[in-house]
């Protein structure tokens, strides 16, 4: 801790929430509370039709729109790049339309002119919505840090019809992140990890809310993240996916930035250096750093199994062959070095390279075999 008590508890969250099949014609209602100059990044795969739906929306008004086409990395060169550009046009507010990274170019934008950001996710793969973060990369994909602010989004809206539309494999990563919010809050609690409230500051304690919100966000995956999946899979919106959608964006949003990320994000983080990293999904990475995290601490055998029976069920990675690592010292020794930069000593005991590489090639084989009995069951 540096500026603040470590004695006080801390609390954040965006301002409003919205999740309804539909809510995307809404904006227009949400965005006038902020006013008529809006920035909106929009992902490049979905510009087009995006764009075309934004201006629908706003023709005819008095609205000025300035949008984005965001087809790169979340750079600190394209940040710099993108506000010196909105400088001069003086938005009211930034909207981000998209998945994780076009929505945390936006949050950065938003931050640097000094207004609201408004985010509008079309997947629902990550937490990043929800948090006054930005997770940054190099040009060539690996991670490079975070940005953090002392503001949330002041807005989200989720349309979980366009959710619902996305492709299925979006929903389950969202879900594998969703799942190291309990296992990593547990940690981080025991250790007395500040949470990523006023971060740059040292950040506070945890509170109760946000614990519980930790708890919650688990159990809601294990009851409804299978038929949720199969929702998904039909393109329909049903109460599963709906509870889904809100675990995996909100639930697990306000369950890591009140609890702070230990090793299963450590492991994520590790395992970007890896040729092949960009085959897999953030979610999908943070699924099995769950593995590694309950390894390492020696978890108790049936939570671990139940967590490696959730990620069978919904098709989430158990082993390295699922994040397209091969089996062998040197790959392992390069994941477990480069997760020791990330969050490992935020868990309740000393964590060594040399730790993380053991815990690694256990979780691998541990979870070859689960797989291997998991499958000649069903």
């Amino acid at each position: 801790m540096s500026e603040l008590s470590r004695f006080s508890r801390g609390w954040c969250s965006p301002e409003r929430y919205v999740q309804g099949p539909g809510e995307f014609d809404n904006l227009r209602f949400y965005t006038d509370k902020f006013g008529k100059r809006l920035a909106v990044f929009i992902d490049r795969f979905l510009y087009e039709e995006y764009e075309k739906r934004l201006r629908k929306l706003y023709e005819g008004l008095d609205y000025e729109l300035f949008t984005f086409a965001f087809a790169s990395e979340v750079t600190e060169e394209l940040i710099a790049a993108r506000t010196a550009e909105l400088e001069k046009a003086s938005p009211d507010a930034v909207v981000g339309v998209g998945g994780g990274k076009t929505i945390d170019v936006a949050k950065a934008v938003g931050t640097r002119l000094g207004v609201p950001f408004v985010v509008v996710p079309t997947i629902a793969a990550t937490d990043a919505p929800t948090s006054s973060l930005s997770v940054i990369y190099r040009e060539d994909g690996s991670h490079a840090g975070e940005f953090f602010y002392d503001h949330s989004p002041a807005l989200l809206v989720v349309d979980s019809r366009i959710i619902a539309n996305a492709p299925v494999r979006f929903l389950v990563s969202g879900m594998g992140d969703a799942l190291a919010t309990l296992i990593e809050a547990d940690s981080t609690r025991k250790s007395g990890t500040p949470n990523l409230v006023y971060h740059t500051a040292g950040g506070l304690k945890q509170t109760l809310a946000g614990q519980a919100i930790a708890k919650a966000c688990y159990e809601s995956l294990m009851k409804y993240g299978v038929l949720a999946k199969e929702a998904c899979s039909q393109k329909v919106v049903t109460e599963a996916l709906e509870h889904i959608i809100e675990t995996n964006i909100l639930l697990s949003g306000l369950g890591f930035e009140n609890n702070a990320t230990s090793g299963a994000h450590s492991v994520n983080d590790g395992l970007t250096v890896m040729e092949n990293s960009s085959k897999t999904m953030h979610g999908e990475k943070v699924a099995f750093g769950c593995i590694v995290q309950l390894i390492a601490q020696c978890a108790d055998r049936a939570y671990l199994d139940e967590v490696l029976d959730f990620c069978m069920s919904v098709g989430l990675p158990v082993c390295l062959e699922d994040v397209y690592v091969e089996n062998s010292e040197e790959n392992i020794r390069k994941i477990a070095a480069a997760s020791m930069h990330s969050n490992w000593e935020n868990m309740p005991f000393a964590v060594d390279e040399e730790l993380v590489f053991s815990a690694i090639r256990t979780a691998d084989l541990y979870g070859k075999k689960f797989k291997a009995r998991w499958q000649d069951e069903i």
